[in-house]
């Protein structure tokens, strides 16, 4: 407005000059406002396109996510039921081991103290075979001796 104002003179005519100078630069700062309108347009839609394909491979990348969680499950639910089952044999051979041990160990003692008595009844054995032994030989040598002076006796009276 301030260049149409300067452009008419004293007589306050404009210049047709002037006029045609005007509607050039209106229509020059039309195209500029459009052609910066159309960049942001542009820019818009280029920003657009990024987030979308962003979101799509966001998207793709939460179905493979899910896939592998899903096999994750699968895999892992039948090695939880393999390890249940042996945790509970494991217990239960465990319980069963300590109840072994414990007759065992009574069954140890009882053969000791019966290894024990067999020892000591087989020491009084040999000692009692040893003086058997030696009550037969000394019954034997006295029988021997009351032989022998028998005999010496028959002999000198025949």
């Amino acid at each position: 407005m301030k260049s149409l104002a300067a452009s008419i003179g004293s007589s306050g005519r404009s210049s047709a000059g002037d006029i045609d100078d005007e509607d050039e630069a209106s229509k020059m700062a039309i195209a500029s406002y459009q052609a910066r309108e159309e960049e942001i347009e542009r820019r818009k839609m280029e920003v657009r396109q990024r987030v979308e394909s962003q979101l799509t491979r966001a998207e793709e990348e939460a179905k493979r996510l899910t896939q592998v969680w899903e096999e994750l499950e699968v895999f892992t639910d039948p090695m939880r039921k393999d390890v249940t089952t042996v945790r509970r044999r494991l217990d239960t051979t465990n319980r069963d081991l300590k109840s072994l041990a414990q007759i065992c160990q009574k069954k140890e003692k009882e053969y000791k103290e019966a290894m024990e008595a067999f020892q000591e009844k087989s020491k009084e054995k040999a000692q009692l075979t040893t003086a058997l032994v030696e009550l037969v030989n000394q019954s034997e040598n006295f029988r021997m001796k009351k032989l022998e002076e028998l005999s010496k006796i028959l002999n000198s009276r025949a």
